[in-house]
């Protein structure tokens, strides 16, 4: 049994979904956004409670069941609420900037790495240190904040590079420490 497609979406203010040929189609203030409805889901919208119900047990069914609840989910807070993804850059010398609607970084490349954002997204530089995706679709800021902190990921003996806010990178002690020599 499908746990997380039994549960109920409550729909926020402003928010309404519309079906149109096998696509649920969210509408919200932050903008508009599609889950595709598999064959076998149904959807039925009362007094701004959004269920979805499958049409038969097969375990395909059962996965796009919860799936298509989940998705349903991040479209409805997607476009009332938005996603948002906190990227920090630990280094001496290591920067971020904006370039128009790209994203250069100076990060020890003999060269700047620029990240183009994917559509509907948005790149912040809060200061050199800190940067700041935005967006809709879940998927898409997840995706962007992914190839950013892709350039350089965080090493485990100093911790140089990319991270999340608030992710936890696991260290290690150097050789030195290792060996019992002072």
């Amino acid at each position: 049994m499908s746990r997380i497609g039994l549960k109920v979406i409550e729909l926020p203010e402003g928010v309404s979904i519309v079906e149109e040929a096998g696509l649920l189609k969210v509408k919200g203030p932050k903008g508009e956004l599609s889950v595709k409805l598999p064959a076998g889901i149904s959807y039925e919208n009362k007094d701004g409670k959004v269920s979805l119900s499958r049409a038969n047990e097969e375990k395909q069914t059962k996965q796009n069941h919860g799936t298509t609840r989940a998705n349903l989910n991040n479209a409805v807070i997607g476009v009332s609420k938005g996603f948002k993804k906190n990227l920090e850059i630990v280094g001496i010398g290591y920067r971020a900037a904006m370039r128009g609607k790209n994203l250069v970084l100076n990060i020890g490349y003999s060269h700047e790495v620029v990240i183009e954002p994917d559509e509907g997204v948005v790149i912040t530089v809060l200061d050199p240190l800190k940067v700041q995706v935005d967006g809709i679709d879940a998927q898409k800021v997840g995706q962007t904040a992914a190839r950013i902190r892709e350039v350089r990921r965080p090493e485990p003996y100093k911790g140089k590079g990319i991270h999340y806010v608030g992710e936890h990178i696991l260290r290690k002690e150097g050789k030195r420490a290792a060996s019992g020599k002072k």
